[in-house]
């Protein structure tokens, strides 16, 4: 308990040269004689704040400011207010520094300590009231404030513009800039360019430096900018970060919750674990700088030890948790079964299940019983469908039945989604579909599938899709098809996700 009080007083702070003192949490609370001798130093009655302690929050500091000195017009040449920071100094007018809470406090401070009376020193930076006689406005006093700023991120350069924009409303920064001048803003506590940049950040999302803009969302507490990190990563995690080298600075906290995200993309269940591998295979070899062959991957987890899979494995169990989260019963082709064995990544019990599954669905007709939820368990397929494609689809195959997932553009915003059911002899069947495989003389197939879209307007996703549905498909029209989703949008790609299940029937 005594300890707890020692560290309890060890948060006052002093404010000022004074004895002043004030708690950082609770700034004007039940402190008197703290109360007092801040209202002292910033010309404020002291009864006044009383009833009204939120009279010297810095924000309102800086609006009564700001509001007053619009119309006083100091020269161009005529700085009040030399900074120092980072090793350099800057000439700094009023109405420009009182955008900045931080160099508002930093300003008021600094005209305490060097005068005797504040009041008179802040009047004069006010306009004259008196309409009638013109006065000759007292020169302002030149003051000196220093800024220490400890986040890596800032930089001179990123400093400079973030500086810069006090005195314009037009962002000038570059994408590669804007990291360090929302860094800049931060420090500064220049709301207005913060924001500016959260929403340049936001518009420029792209697989060099979605982790950096993410870390950067978490690090200052920026909530819309990391929820448009992660929903970018939900999208483009398999078809942009899978085959780019910037996949390895994903961190696994963020990795993980991609993974479990229903809305997350992918063109197969396959396509994804190969994802999540080949990130696994750039966190253990740093020195790579290019993206490695399928076969390289590959051949470097087969050189582990047979005597247990590469998961299990003691250094390894950290990365268990992100493969629990795969669908790994929607990988139904037995040469992707095979390769998954030959490397001994997984634990050999999952694999049994799978094939043992698959085993039971295939000599039930296709019934997925070990489907329970929908949401979290259902197969997915996608197609990315660029604004230049007329049409474009992909055959799939699980358990002898043969879908086509297809899209259509309608017109310069119209766009239409679906799948039907195929027979291998259809014309235009891709006969790579069905080797080695098997087909399903059932004249009907029971399943229940929604068909979702998304892409990205603006800055914001736009969202599609149709409710889950149960049908039976057969191999005549109209019930070899299912709903379709039309949507209209200017976005580009479209990320278009197709997700079934076979009920039992």
């Amino acid at each position: 308990m005594l300890n707890q009080k020692h560290r309890a007083r060890l948060e006052r702070q002093t404010v000022g040269s004074t004895n002043r003192w004030r708690f950082p949490r609770e700034p004007f609370s039940p402190d008197l004689l703290a109360l007092s001798q801040m209202c002292k130093a910033m010309s404020i009655d002291l009864d006044d704040t009383l009833k009204d302690p939120d009279r010297l929050c810095i924000p309102k500091i800086q609006k009564y400011f700001s509001e007053n000195l619009k119309n006083k017009v100091v020269p161009s040449g005529d700085a009040v207010v030399i900074l120092e920071c980072l090793g350099f100094t800057w000439e700094l007018h009023l109405p420009q520094l009182f955008q900045s809470e931080t160099l508002t406090r930093l300003y008021i401070m600094a005209l305490d300590r060097h005068t005797t009376c504040p009041k008179k020193e802040l009047e004069k930076l006010l306009p004259e009231p008196s309409p009638g006689k013109t006065k000759e406005a007292p020169p302002i006093k030149r003051m000196t404030i220093c800024l220490k700023v400890n986040d890596p991120l800032v930089t001179k350069l990123a400093f400079a513009k973030a500086l810069k924009n006090l005195y314009t409303s037009q962002v000038d920064m570059s994408l590669d800039e804007v990291l360090g001048v929302l860094a800049s803003a931060h420090a500064l506590q220049f709301s207005s360019l913060f924001q500016k940049c959260v929403v340049m950040m936001v518009k420029g999302l792209a697989p060099r430096n979605v982790t950096n803009f993410y870390l950067a969302g978490c690090k200052y507490r920026e909530e819309p900018l990391t929820s448009a990190c992660e929903k970018w990563l939900e999208m483009n995690l398999v078809p942009e970060m899978g085959n780019q080298i910037h996949l390895r600075k994903i961190p696994k906290e963020l990795l993980h919750k991609v993974l479990k995200s229903p809305r997350l993309f992918t063109f197969s269940e396959f396509h994804l674990l190969k994802t999540l591998i080949l990130w696994v295979y750039l966190q253990l070899n740093l020195r790579i700088q290019t993206i490695p062959t399928y076969e390289t991957v590959l051949t470097f987890f087969s050189s582990f030890s047979k005597k247990c899979c590469f998961l299990d494995q003691d250094a390894e169990q950290s990365l268990m948790p992100l493969f629990l989260g795969l669908r790994l019963h929607g990988i139904t082709k037995g040469q992707d079964l095979d390769v998954l064995r030959h490397i001994n990544f997984l634990p050999e019990a999952w694999l049994v299940r799978v094939t043992a599954n698959h085993y039971y669905s295939m000599e039930n007709g296709g019934d997925m019983a070990h489907v329970k939820d929908f949401t979290s368990q259902a197969v997915r397929f996608g197609l990315l469908f660029h604004q230049e494609y007329t049409t474009y689809s992909e055959t799939i195959a699980i358990y002898g039945f043969f879908f086509e997932i297809k899209g259509i553009k309608n017109g310069a915003t119209s766009y239409s989604f679906y799948m039907q059911r195929l027979r291998p002899r259809d014309v235009g069947f891709p006969s790579s579909v069905c080797e080695h495989g098997l087909v399903s003389l059932r004249a009907e197939r029971l399943v229940k599938y929604r068909i979702s879209a998304q892409t990205l307007v603006d800055g914001s996703w736009e969202e599609f899709g149709t409710k889950p549905t149960m049908q039976k498909f057969r191999f005549i029209r109209p019930s070899c098809k299912s709903q379709v989703l039309q949507i209209q949008t200017v976005g580009n790609p479209i990320y278009v996700s197709f997700l079934f299940t076979f009920p039992a029937s």
